[in-house]
């Protein structure tokens, strides 16, 4: 399917600041970006380098006063996502030197106090595929999912003690649940056609069976039409936008995915 997809972001700035924005999607095996627009008002000199996850990141200063960014991209991505139930566990010694970053623990994914609760949550599942999915399945009905919860920022521990959280907060915990049993989990950011309330969310990737695969525990099903942004090992790595200096936080975001008919001329 072709995605229409887009953004409006605008601060207001006390005094010139350093940002990394990280807004770009890219190229790679599940999606093909064949047109793509990213404007600055005012504009500002940019510097663009890719980050250890393979990123696109953009340096920039921006300058006092009001600062807007606006992206847009059409972008082709599968209409379904890719589903395996009882591909295998590969064994630590055999993943690829890659994947093994998304084993360990992280700033908001604390793995390694996951390991009995997750061991107890998969005990009936064969070791791969299916104990994600498990996983999947414990978080769907144990919490809750708000996408205006005031719960935010929270990590794994912090997130299984709430029961509630955003997108982001999901994905913490199922992440640390499946590094805690020894099965590469990364965090990704994007778009996602049809979200409601429409704005960037956030899902994770499980590594089972030789490959990577899309797991969402916001859903009930599971849903393509996705477009990813970033990879990470959790929110941190993921950010769409960093600031150094004032804490700033954006006047207005509008976050856009819509259909095409046919391919963009």
């Amino acid at each position: 399917m072709w995605l229409r997809t887009g953004c409006d972001i605008s601060f207001d700035v006390s005094i010139p600041t350093p940002f990394i924005l990280m807004l770009r999607p890219r190229s790679g095996l599940h999606q093909w970006v064949a047109r793509e627009s990213y404007t600055l008002i005012p504009s500002v000199p940019v510097v663009e380098y890719t980050d250890h996850y393979g990123n696109l990141c953009q340096r920039l200063i921006a300058p006092s006063g009001e600062f807007f960014i606006r992206t847009a991209s059409d972008i082709m991505t599968a209409d379904q996502l890719d589903v395996c139930p009882g591909a295998p566990f590969a064994e630590v010694q055999d993943l690829p030197d890659a994947t093994l970053t998304y084993l360990l623990p992280s700033r908001y994914c604390e793995s390694d106090r996951f390991i009995d609760l997750g061991r107890e949550i998969v005990a009936d599942a064969a070791p791969g595929y299916d104990q994600v999915a498990a996983i999947v399945a414990w978080i769907r009905n144990n919490v809750n999912f708000n996408p205006d919860s005031l719960h935010f920022q929270l990590s794994a521990v912090e997130v299984n003690a709430q029961r509630e959280g955003v997108c982001r907060e999901l994905a913490h915990l199922a992440i640390a649940l499946c590094r805690g049993l020894c099965i590469p989990a990364r965090m990704v950011v994007g778009y996602l056609h049809g979200l409601q309330p429409m704005d960037f969310h956030a899902w994770f990737e499980a590594y089972v069976g030789g490959r990577w695969y899309t797991f969402d525990a916001t859903q009930s099903q599971p849903r393509g039409g996705r477009v990813t942004v970033a990879y990470g090992r959790d929110a941190a790595d993921v950010a769409i936008f960093t600031q150094f200096g004032p804490a700033l936080y954006p006047r207005e975001i509008s976050v856009r995915v819509e259909m095409l008919n046919s391919a963009p001329d």
